[in-house]
């Protein structure tokens, strides 16, 4: 049976391919500092806070105040994605499938970027000369689930005490690296809207950022990701606001494809695409833990 191959034809098999709903690469890697790295482990180092001190002798000995030094140790993992396109579909489907694959490769890999970062901010560091001493998030820097006295989605207080945090920790907002974030899953915009009420002039904005329309509430700039840690036992959500120059994202290799033909897989073309990132938290006055009650 014949047919005649036209460009209405084409177009009608093309528009069979649909990438299905998913996060479309790294939503948080433009939100931190990015650092090219090599080698299996990277130490980054941090300089801290020393008080200067009144001259009571005019002739006395120079001070010498022991300025504290930090060092941050990043770890780079190796992540990978491939799959098999067959010869036989690409003819049947009359459109190159290739270049679908390709950004599918590199949507998963963001998404893996995105997991690392997500991670380090709230998970453990490792701080030393060796970068073998782990640190985890203080409670201080933890807004608990029940901030106003019984568990609670993420509400204005909540916010409220996360920016209060990083004004008491002299956060520097001015300097562009310390520009303030705020990571949560679509239930906690549902829950801002829900505890704003209609009359309060926080409203529209808050309506505006769960409608897509604004980025920005409080001081933060949002950044919607479901793949934010979720106890499934309890339904608390672990959402965490940051500062950019708070969380470090080590690159040794960032991604990168290939595409070629399998002789062994009756020539079909085989699509790769790779990675070697790692992140960790560099300051934990920068990082604020925020815990959010999903239950209905």
């Amino acid at each position: 049976m014949s047919f005649e191959i036209t460009t209405a034809f084409v177009e009608e098999y093309k528009s069979t391919i649909t990438m299905l709903a998913q996060q479309k690469g790294s939503r948080l890697r433009s939100c931190v500092r990015n650092e090219d790295i090599t080698g299996e482990n990277a130490y980054f180092e941090q300089i801290g806070e020393a008080e200067a001190e009144d001259i009571i002798d005019r002739h006395g000995d120079s001070p010498i105040m022991h300025t504290p030094h930090r060092r941050r140790r990043v770890n780079p993992v190796d992540s990978d994605w491939g799959d098999m396109i067959d010869r036989l579909d690409k003819v049947k489907m009359l459109t190159d499938p290739t270049s679908s694959y390709t950004k599918a490769g590199g949507w998963a890999l963001g998404r893996k970027m995105d997991d690392r970062i997500i991670d380090a901010a709230t998970g453990t560091a490792y701080t030393g000369k060796n970068g073998t001493t782990a640190v985890a998030l203080p409670a201080a820097q933890i807004i608990p689930v029940n901030y106003s006295g019984s568990n609670e989605g993420l509400t204005i207080g909540k916010l409220i005490a996360a920016k209060s945090l990083f004004g008491q920790n002299e956060v520097d907002e001015d300097d562009p690296m310390n520009k303030l974030y705020m990571a949560v899953a679509q239930l906690q915009l549902d829950d801002l809207l829900a505890t704003t009420q209609v009359t309060s002039a926080d409203y529209n904005t808050v309506k505006a950022l769960v409608k897509g329309e604004v980025d920005s509430f409080m001081g933060f700039d949002f950044k919607r990701t479901e793949r934010l840690a979720l106890n499934t036992s309890t339904d608390i959500r672990t959402c965490f606001a940051w500062a950019a120059s708070g969380i470090c994202l080590g690159i040794n290799q960032d991604i990168q494809g290939e595409i070629a033909k399998r002789a062994d897989k009756r020539f079909s073309w085989y699509v790769y695409a790779c990675m070697s990132v790692g992140a960790s938290r560099m300051e934990e006055e920068k990082v604020v833990s925020v815990l959010c009650d999903q239950s209905p």
